[in-house]
């Protein structure tokens, strides 16, 4: 079995030093007596020097070199949260096993280590981002009462205008209303003013026109159709009455014809100023010649049976401007105010 090589002996071994105190300068009276120190585990911080690492605990290394990339990392990280403004800072918390590299005590403080980092240099950026955030509710709350106000008015404004439509509307329907009543009124009143003088000029008429007999009955009428007429109908207006009874001019006028008219009878012509011609027939006599110029009422003869008929009457035709076709007798005398 083989045995180890002996150790190499030393060059040299160091000489002792002596002992001496340690001092700047010259000693002073007011300082004390030099006492001489025995520094201990317990009185030595940590020895801090550069890629020394002390022990673990949890599984983190004490190096001064991480800790200060750790350290600078939180730093950096609280300052660009910072630097967001109108964002909350970043909340930075130290792990257990670095927190007493800052202190004698390790054991955790309420807050102290979870905020401590995240706070740095961001104080007064905090307090303008709340300044900011104020504000900025304040514009929203602004804006949105000023909406508001807008939608209030708008509903108001349109709520007005269907008011003024709808009085509008109204209005209009009621001015129509009135316009239409006002148009009755003054077509009832023109068709009143209108008949009235109708009424009038009538009345007036009446005093120049007359009805040729004063007692009598309609026994024929214009347009009758029978074989005992030549032209197959009643070509006038019959007023029946007792043989005798007086026949008086219609209107003034003069008498054009007078005498024998075969199935006529005995008949008078009276041709009016306007040129209409009336004829009397079947007039048992005559009181007028021809050229005679008579008035409204005046005598002209007496109703007999003479000519083609059934019994006495006064058989009356009326021929516009003395055309040879006659108009019925009825129409014409009540646009002169008669009525037979």
């Amino acid at each position: 079995m083989a045995s180890n090589r002996p150790a190499p002996e030393a060059p040299f071994v160091p000489a002792g030093a002596e002992p001496e105190t340690f001092g700047y300068g010259a000693f002073r009276a007011e300082e004390g007596p030099w006492e001489e120190w025995n520094p201990t585990e317990d009185s030595l911080p940590p020895v801090r020097g550069r890629h020394r690492v002390a022990k673990q605990r949890n599984g983190f290394a004490r190096s001064s070199t991480v800790l200060g990339v750790g350290v600078m990392a939180a730093v950096g990280a609280g300052g660009m949260a910072s630097a967001n403004t109108g964002k909350p800072p970043v909340s930075i918390s130290l792990p257990d096993s670095v927190s007493h590299l800052f202190g004698e005590d390790s054991s955790p403080k309420p807050q102290a280590a979870t905020t401590g980092l995240s706070k740095v240099g961001v104080t007064a950026e905090r307090g303008d981002s709340g300044d900011a955030g104020e504000t900025l509710r304040n514009r929203i709350m602004a804006q949105a009462e000023q909406q508001q106000s807008k939608a209030d008015s708008k509903a108001t404004a349109t709520a007005l205008a269907a008011s003024e439509k709808e009085t509008a509307d109204a209005a209009a329907k009621a001015e129509k209303a009135a316009a239409a009543k006002a148009a009755a009124a003054k077509q009832k009143a023109d068709a009143d003013a209108k008949k009235a003088a109708e009424a009038k000029r009538l009345a007036e008429l009446a005093k120049q026109y007359t009805l040729p007999v004063v007692s009598y009955t309609i026994t024929g009428t214009f347009g009758q159709p029978g074989a005992m007429w030549s032209s197959g109908y009643h070509t006038g207006l019959d007023f029946a009455a007792p043989t005798g009874t007086l026949i008086k001019a219609v209107h003034g006028g003069t008498v054009t014809e007078a005498g024998w008219a075969g199935a006529y009878g005995y008949r008078t012509v009276l041709t009016l100023d306007d040129g209409t011609e009336l004829w009397f027939c079947h007039q048992s006599s005559i009181n007028v010649s021809v050229g005679q110029k008579v008035s409204t009422g005046d005598v002209i003869g007496r109703v007999g049976a003479t000519g083609n008929v059934t019994g006495p009457h006064l058989h009356l035709e009326v021929h516009p401007n003395g055309q040879a076709t006659a108009i019925d007798p009825a129409p014409w005398l009540r646009d002169k105010g008669l009525n037979p």
